[in-house]
């Protein structure tokens, strides 16, 4: 199945929730309302003619400075059609949420920890949302653009003192 034909199929079972396509070095993009995303990963996983049964990447990109929103990026992959989509959404930067895809693809559950912990972008019904990277005690996000420049915690929270620091 080519980008055209997969952008028809979900834009005719969903018109409204897709938002925007497009096409970069031969990888289609679906830009889907943050409240679909659940629906349309279900669709795209559960429909045989796209048979999306892996999710090979899940990630967060902070694009509040320009757009004052945070983005969910999911890459999907059929292994039997051997075809890739990726599917984003977009979320407000005073309320970076949207609901898990767990219950579509378990892999999701550590990609999901890992933005979570990384942007602070909260999921939905996960199953067992914490940091994944980071101590418990560490504060803060550090791949958001606002997480400061030296980026260092205290050494008492990290449990490690380092040479350099008194």
């Amino acid at each position: 199945m080519d980008n055209e034909a997969i952008t028809t199929l979900v834009k005719k079972y969903f018109p409204e929730e897709i938002v925007n396509s497009s096409v970069f070095r031969n990888e289609l993009t679906l830009q889907v309302k943050k409240e679909s995303v659940v629906e349309v990963a279900r669709f795209l996983k559960e429909n045989k003619d796209m048979d999306f049964d892996f999710l090979s990447d899940l990630c967060g990109v902070d694009r509040v400075e320009h757009d004052g929103v945070f983005e969910v990026v999911y890459h999907l992959y059929s292994i039997h059609k051997n075809h890739r989509l990726r599917l984003k959404t977009r979320l407000p930067s005073d309320n970076p949420c949207v609901s898990t895809v767990t219950t579509v693809w378990k892999t999701a559950d550590w990609h999901e920890r890992e933005t979570f912990d990384m942007f602070g972008v909260r999921f939905d019904g996960h199953p067992d949302l914490r940091k994944i990277l980071t101590p418990d005690d560490f504060e803060g996000h550090p791949l958001r653009k606002d997480y400061p420049l030296d980026g260092r915690q205290p050494a008492t929270l990290r449990g490690v003192y380092r040479k350099d620091e008194p």
